[in-house]
């Protein structure tokens, strides 16, 4: 992405598998120079390119600047970069605990401050209490930084009863990083600095054995953010030890038809529904953001939360809501698949059809909708929703 450091202006590249340390911040004149590893072109052509770039002749220092940094850091498709990647693979499979990846960075590390950071984010947007007998089956939030998503995180999980503290939670949450059409499971007792969550190793086994869709102590739940901060929430909401189902989704390429239409997803998706249907023990938790826009993914527009072409935006995004909420599956992926991809690039989708697909919700209700500025010129929409069967509540848009 284009650095945001206004006195070092460049492209910032970082590896969120953690494989490589570090973050790199490549000048401007050596940007085109990332063309040369490809896999093909020589380092006699990289060396043309460094000549052309800095309007030098001698540029062998530079040049072995530029491969010691890329090749040793791990940045390259290399010796070094799989030596890398199996120690950390290694070390996840070997872990008794899945670490907290984002305390320090997307939530307090320290107990205390992290409880009274909650109790401020969770006062934010009190809704009406709720009892089990209200039907809920489930609610959404974001995975977005709570500093920035809070008002959705606090609409959504004010929608879980105090109630529900002996439920089993199945926590679908978007694979940033994972295999498409595949689902990420883990055995491994989730941390964050207020304890240790329980993980309902019998499901979890289960829905391993279910179908090829589904891996088995994925590498993804090690660096993943969109289930850990949902499983903070659950902790602060209902004690350290609550009992959770982890499942990252993998995405669904839009213009390949229904996601279900892969027998392997069909069958987990299948497998999922026949886990839950009829159980009032099992709640699902989903952690989805929805559209990203503006120059940090890619869009020449400017983006500003809650202007201009923002507002189509929440006209779109309201319209998939709609039937999000009706529990329509297949229209709601219908909206996504517009013959060029998702072009509002709703990350949360997987999860969503995967709940739609697999809880079969009768109606839904949008707690909350927002859009936010994760810097000055881009834009991340999300919101907060709660999911019911047989529910007389009114609905609030």
């Amino acid at each position: 992405m284009p650095s945001p450091v206004p006195d070092r202006p460049g492209l910032l590249v970082r590896d969120p598998f953690g494989y490589a340390e570090g973050i790199l911040i490549i000048p401007p004149p050596l940007v085109q120079c990332l063309l040369c590893f490809d896999g093909e072109k020589t380092e006699g052509d990289l060396r043309e390119a460094l000549v052309r770039a800095t309007g030098e002749l001698q540029v062998g220092e530079l040049l072995n600047h530029l491969l010691m940094t890329l090749g040793d850091g791990g940045f390259l498709d290399n010796e070094a970069l799989a030596e890398r990647r199996a120690s950390r693979h290694r070390a996840f499979a070997e872990s008794r605990r899945r670490e907290p990846s984002h305390a320090g960075s997307g939530y307090p590390a320290d107990a205390d401050a992290l409880r009274r950071q909650l109790e401020t984010w969770l006062g934010s947007e009190a809704g009406p209490p709720l009892s089990a007998e209200d039907g809920l089956v489930g609610i959404a939030a974001p995975h977005v930084s709570p500093d920035g998503g809070y008002r959705s995180f606090a609409a959504a999980y004010g929608a879980l009863p105090a109630s529900m503290a002996e439920r089993t939670f199945i926590i679908l949450g978007t694979s940033h990083y994972g295999t498409p059409g595949r689902f990420g499971l883990t055995r491994k007792r989730f941390a964050t600095p207020l304890g240790e969550a329980d993980v309902d190793l019998t499901l979890v086994d289960r829905l391993a054995a279910s179908s090829a869709a589904a891996a088995l102590e994925d590498y993804c739940h090690a660096v993943e953010h969109s289930i850990e901060f949902q499983v903070v929430f659950l902790q602060h909401r209902f004690g350290p030890s609550v009992r959770i189902v982890p499942i990252l989704c993998g995405p669904f390429v839009p213009d390949a038809g229904a996601p279900d239409a892969d027998a392997d997803v069909a069958c987990f998706l299948d497998a999922l529904a026949a886990e839950t249907a009829g159980r009032a023990d099992r709640v699902f938790v989903l952690g989805v953001d929805m559209a990203h826009v503006g120059r940090r993914y890619g869009d020449r527009l400017a983006a500003r939360a809650g202007e201009g072409a923002m507002l189509e935006v929440e006209r779109l995004d309201r319209e998939r809501l709609g039937c999000v909420a009706a529990g329509d599956a297949h229209g709601f992926w219908g909206l996504l698949a517009d013959g060029e991809g998702d072009a509002l690039r709703w990350c949360g989708a997987a999860p969503l059809y995967t709940f739609l697909r697999s809880a079969r919700p009768e109606r839904g209700e949008l707690l909350r909708y927002e859009q936010w500025n994760i810097d000055d010129e881009s834009v991340v929409t999300f919101a907060g929703m709660a999911f019911y069967r047989g529910s007389s509540r009114k609905e609030v848009a």
